[in-house]
């Protein structure tokens, strides 16, 4: 793949044989955002596991300390007290069988999260082949499956992100944008990766932060050294 010049220019910035702390990789990427607009910072962590066996997976939900810079469109689904309290956490929307319909008949996703409350799990459920692929099932594990629909709702808004391993047994995560600043994004780094570290499997053996690289939205990756993260 051919990159542009700008690409090119952010490349000579960064040593690809060294292994930077979060600290220095992290003002290296806001030095290297340089699209016309307000470039996303993502983390891609390589695991020592393998999520093809069950307890090997890695998957939760963490609320990030400075969010993630972006609007969050909430669906939910509920009914009664926990519609009221969901639209009164500021949910965008909030239904049940109106909104399935609606996904499944105008293909609609005008959405970035999707709670549920545990009774609605049966309704929800119908969507699983659509939901499923493009990472919006709601989950009990990343508290997206909950009686208490309406904190979820305001901790999706405050930048509440999931992580999962990937077939590639790889973390993709966003951890804000490019203009935060290196202080803010190291906090939301830290908080990321010590959750991840905090969620090791008991059945995950030797070195289970095998890499991690951090990149713009238009930017070169910039590896991070493994034993600074917590491993």
């Amino acid at each position: 793949m051919k990159h542009g010049k700008k690409y090119a220019d952010s490349e000579k910035l960064i040593d690809k044989a060294k292994l930077y702390d979060s600290g220095e990789a992290l003002e290296l990427c806001c030095k290297t955002a340089k699209a016309k607009f307000d470039e996303t910072v993502e983390v891609h962590v390589r695991l020592g596991v393998d999520s093809r066996h069950a307890e090997q997976q890695v998957r939760g939900a963490v609320v990030l300390p400075n969010g993630t810079g972006r609007n969050v469109r909430t669906l939910v689904f509920a009914k009664g007290d926990n519609a009221k309290a969901a639209e009164a956490a500021g949910a965008d929307y909030v239904g049940a069988e109106e909104f399935v319909a609606k996904i499944q008949n105008d293909s609609w996703f005008e959405f970035d999260v999707v709670i549920a409350s545990p009774d609605m799990m049966g309704v929800v459920g119908r969507l699983g082949k659509v939901l499923g692929p493009r990472g919006l099932m709601p989950n009990p594990k990343a508290g997206t499956v909950t009686p208490d629909v309406a904190r979820a709702v305001t901790e999706a808004k405050a930048g509440k992100i999931e992580y999962r391993l990937d077939k590639t047994n790889i973390i993709h995560c966003p951890i804000g944008k490019a203009s935060f600043g290196t202080e803010k994004l190291g906090e939301n780094f830290d908080t990321l990766l010590g959750a991840i570290v905090k969620a090791k499997p008991a059945a995950s053996k030797g070195q289970y932060v095998k890499s991690c690289v951090i990149a713009t939205t238009m930017g070169p990756g910039v590896r991070i050294n493994p034993a600074k993260v917590g491993v």
